[in-house]
């Protein structure tokens, strides 16, 4: 009975955790990474979404101010995001200890449930319904109300899973009425009724919920699900008419549809209306002979004939179904065969069939293919789906590494290519940029030395150190001529004296006079010097960035991708370790499931023979009393 639960709380987990109905991009996206994340996440690609937003929370926890950065007004968002993505990706513990930091942390009542929530979700897809109970009593104050209806169904359904069915009895009793969980309430309501104990109230829910309207195709499974638990239950207290009723509301192409048809041909048996059990039963006949319900009809269908009297009927249907049983015996054998030669496995991973829903059963469409009819409950299963998801996600991880490893071989190639381009000019522009760079530093000085005068003038003027080329020509000549006529030993006339005094004060007239605007007009040449000194600083920068770039582009590389190619040889030799296991785990489910499908056969061929000898026997009496009475 509690196998009923799985197969709902499966459909509801795959549900929830889309991706597409939970995670809600912002109008303005301000973030491109962040961006990029989602964008991934929403193809489903959760390895590049994971790491694409792993990368941009490490950078932005790693800001001196994280408050400046575009990621900082998404953070919170970012942070669940992440732990979602990790979820999808199966990586639960990593999923939980992001969502539990989030907890941790100086968040908002509301922020924190919706993480506790999502917390307790893990645990219980990770089938630790106690941890999820004690993740759920933490919830406490304002809910979310985008959550609220599924956070009260997971606590119906880890209530279920914990025995505390009464519980889980009223919980469900009032999100019967909520729309998007139509249908999913319903069921768990009448297993939750079945568990404590309730059983007729339990089974009247199953039928109210069998009689659901809706067109979806998960209502409409629900809709058989229960319906066929119902009728099962009618046949177990021998309610035929009732049972046949219920049955006969599964729809015909529904998954459920081959046991309701078996179903209702052994509700006609048990009232001897053997007739009418041919109708359900011949149905069955004409589907895939590797669906066990079809098996069984392939024995019910000659009983019928054999309990109307049709003994000749019945040995020729036993006779076909021998033979039907032989020729899966065979499939199942070279399945098997095919199997342990890598076969099923290669055939998994084909990528175009990946891209349908159905492509689990086209496999038996491809050459050399295993039959894997008898494999699709097997598949279906919620171990195995597991178990593959992990073997793909290798194989995917598996190409990662060998593309990566070939693009470190290009990096090496553009790195190489680098150097022979940068090298042979390197040595020119170094001499080039040493003597510019002598030229440089010398005119800073002389600079700087102007500018340091001009201060100094400002305190104690100096108005000389203002004087034109002109004038310091004009005074040298004039001290010259001064000591050349104080040299000699006769007396210096007058008017000469008087005049070499006169073109001095001409001259330090000029100086002194002119000294405001001249200091003035030197503050002001400096600045547009400086202006100067700045472009030819930007530029003598902007080279040195340039010649760094030049060179890091190719330097101490050499090291880093020695190191990186290492790690990924380390990594695709664990990984092909890993792969074997997985793949070998596979398989053997696959082979124990075939060996079961193959014994239960053998079976049947037992049965079949003892049937159609028996009724060899009846037909051949029959026709000799014919004979007799003739």
């Amino acid at each position: 009975m509690y196998q009923l639960v799985i197969f709902l709380t499966s459909l509801w987990l795959l549900g929830s955790s889309a991706l597409a109905a939970s995670t809600t991009v912002p109008e303005e996206l301000g973030d491109l990474y962040f961006g990029e994340a989602l964008y991934y996440a929403f193809q489903e690609e959760w390895f590049d979404a994971i790491a694409c937003l792993d990368t941009e929370l490490a950078q932005h926890h790693g800001l001196d101010q994280p408050e400046l950065d575009s990621l900082f007004q998404y953070i919170d968002q970012a942070e669940f995001d992440v732990g979602d993505f990790e979820l999808a990706y199966r990586m639960h513990q990593r999923a939980g200890r992001a969502i539990t930091a989030v907890i941790n942390g100086n968040v908002a009542e509301e922020v924190r449930n919706e993480a506790i929530y999502r917390l307790a979700r893990i645990y219980f897809q990770k089938n630790q319904p106690i941890n999820a109970q004690h993740a759920l009593d933490r919830i406490s104050g304002v809910v979310p109300q985008e959550i609220h209806d599924d956070l009260m169904f997971l606590r119906a359904q880890v209530d279920m899973a914990t025995g505390r069915f009464t519980e889980a009895v009223t919980l469900l009793q009032d999100l019967e009425k909520i729309k998007g969980l139509k249908g999913f309430s319903g069921y768990n309501l009448g297993i939750a009724l079945l568990l404590e104990g309730q059983e007729q109230e339990g089974f009247r829910q199953l039928e109210i919920n069998g009689q659901i309207s809706g067109d979806s195709s998960v209502t409409l499974a629900i809709k058989d699900k229960s319906n066929l638990v119902v009728g099962d239950k009618l046949l177990g207290e021998k309610k035929f008419i009732a049972a046949k009723e219920v049955l006969d509301r599964v729809r015909l192409e529904g998954p459920f549809s081959n046991w309701a048809l078996l179903g209702s041909g052994w509700a006609d048996v048990s009232q001897e209306r053997f007739e009418q059990a041919l109708v359900p039963w011949s149905l069955l006949l004409e589907r895939e002979v590797t669906d066990p319900a079809v098996q069984e009809a392939l024995l019910a269908v000659p009983y019928a004939y054999g309990k109307l009297g049709v003994y000749s009927r019945a040995a020729l249907l036993y006779g076909s179904a021998l033979k039907a049983f032989g020729g899966e015996i065979d499939k199942l054998g070279a399945s098997i065969k095919s199997i342990w030669e890598g076969k099923f496995l290669r055939a998994l991973l084909r990528e175009e069939l990946k891209q349908d829903a159905n492509w689990v059963v086209k496999l038996r469409t491809l050459p050399e293919a295993p039959e894997t009819y008898y494999l699709l409950e097997l598949l279906a299963s919620h171990d195995f789906q597991e178990s593959l998801k992990n073997y793909l996600d290798l194989e995917q991880l598996r190409r990662k590494l060998e593309t990566w490893s070939g693009d470190l071989d290009s990096y090496m190639e553009i790195i190489e290519k680098r150097r022979a381009y940068y090298q042979p000019l390197l040595p020119e522009i170094d001499t080039r940029f040493r003597l510019l760079d002598s030229q440089m530093r010398l005119r800073l000085e002389q600079r700087n030395r102007i500018e340091k005068r001009l201060q100094a003038m400002l305190i104690a003027p100096r108005p000389d150190y203002l004087a034109t080329a002109e004038e310091r020509i004009i005074g040298e000549r004039i001290i010259q001529l001064e000591q050349t006529l104080s040299s000699k030993s006769a007396a210096i006339p007058k008017d000469i004296t008087s005049r070499i005094r006169r073109l001095r004060g001409v001259l330090d007239w000029n100086i002194y006079t002119d000294y405001d605007q001249r200091l003035t007009d030197a503050h002001k040449n400096l600045h547009d010097l400086n202006q100067v000194v700045e472009q030819l600083q930007q530029q003598y920068d902007s080279f040195v960035r340039i010649r760094q770039a030049a060179t890091q582009s190719y330097q101490g590389y050499d090291k880093s991708i020695r190191r990186q190619r290492i790690r990924i040889t380390a990594a695709i030799t664990q990984l092909t370790t890993v792969m074997a296991r997985q793949g070998h785990m596979l398989e053997t489910m696959a082979v124990n499931e075939l060996t079961q499908r193959r014994q239960r056969l053998e079976e049947f061929q037992i049965k079949a023979r003892f049937a159609m000898a028996d009724s060899f026997d009846r037909a051949t009496r029959s026709q000799d009393q014919k004979r007799t009475e003739q």
